[in-house]
């Protein structure tokens, strides 16, 4: 397993939920701040849907409030929502074109997206939107460079993304070193308080801290205490 390329400056974090970026990946965005890139996150949704017991109108706005806050802990101040709804989001043309937009607007070098595969692994199913996410992700990139597939967007093409690192737990190719950060991630997905409390009766503090612990435990080959893992797809830029 090779380490993530670090050669660049501006990187977009594109995921379906508030919480998605914080099981793991936020690690590995507290690394890369430190070291003064440019990170931004975009949420197709706002997580309405993901509190039992809580009205979409209200979960709404405070699962955007703990994204916000989860954000600033690892070094992110630019935290956009594109306001489709929670557990229906579709792989189609208006997810790839919205997504081609953003991606045109932020001008990444590096792209970083979820699991768009069917599965976390044996016996554990991938949710619906986070394969519509990250495999629109994957061919926005694509569409943002080409002049032709959306003409209707104003932004114009961008061809810089060099990199699309999805965060994975099987399929992996590289890492990311995040011994370092760990500490930080757990406080992140802390944010995320009353998601997390209605969830579990576990107190939130060891819900994150298993979490992490799980999703960025040492892989292979990669020589780190603390890592996390990404499957890495490579553009022209």
């Amino acid at each position: 397993m090779e380490p993530i390329p670090e050669d660049w400056q501006r990187g977009l974090v594109i995921v379906a939920h508030p919480d998605d970026i914080e099981y793991g990946a936020a690690a590995a965005v507290a690394h890369w701040t430190d070291q003064g890139k440019d990170i931004r996150y975009v949420l197709a949704t706002s997580g309405e849907a993901g509190i039992a017991g809580l009205h979409p109108k209200h979960s709404g706005p405070l699962r955007e409030e703990e994204e916000r806050r989860s954000a600033a802990i690892v070094g992110v101040s630019h935290v956009e929502f594109l306001g489709y709804p929670d557990g229906r989001l579709e792989y189609g043309l208006d997810l790839r074109r919205d997504l081609a937009r953003v991606i045109r607007v932020h001008r990444p070098e590096m792209v970083v997206t979820m699991n768009h595969r069917e599965t976390w692994g044996p016996g554990f199913l991938n949710s619906a939107d986070h394969r519509a996410v990250g495999l629109a992700v994957l061919d926005a990139v694509a569409d943002a460079a080409n002049e032709w597939i959306f003409p209707e967007l104003t932004e114009p093409a961008w061809t810089g993304v060099r990199w699309a690192a999805v965060n994975a737990m099987v399929g992996t190719t590289h890492a990311v070193d995040v011994t370092s950060t760990v500490e930080r991630a757990v406080e992140s997905l802390c944010e995320h308080r009353a998601y997390l409390e209605a969830l579990s009766d576990e107190p939130v503090l060891d819900q994150a801290a298993r979490q992490i612990e799980m999703s960025t435990g040492p892989k292979p080959g990669f020589d780190a205490e603390r890592a996390v893992g990404f499957e890495l797809f490579v553009f022209g830029g």
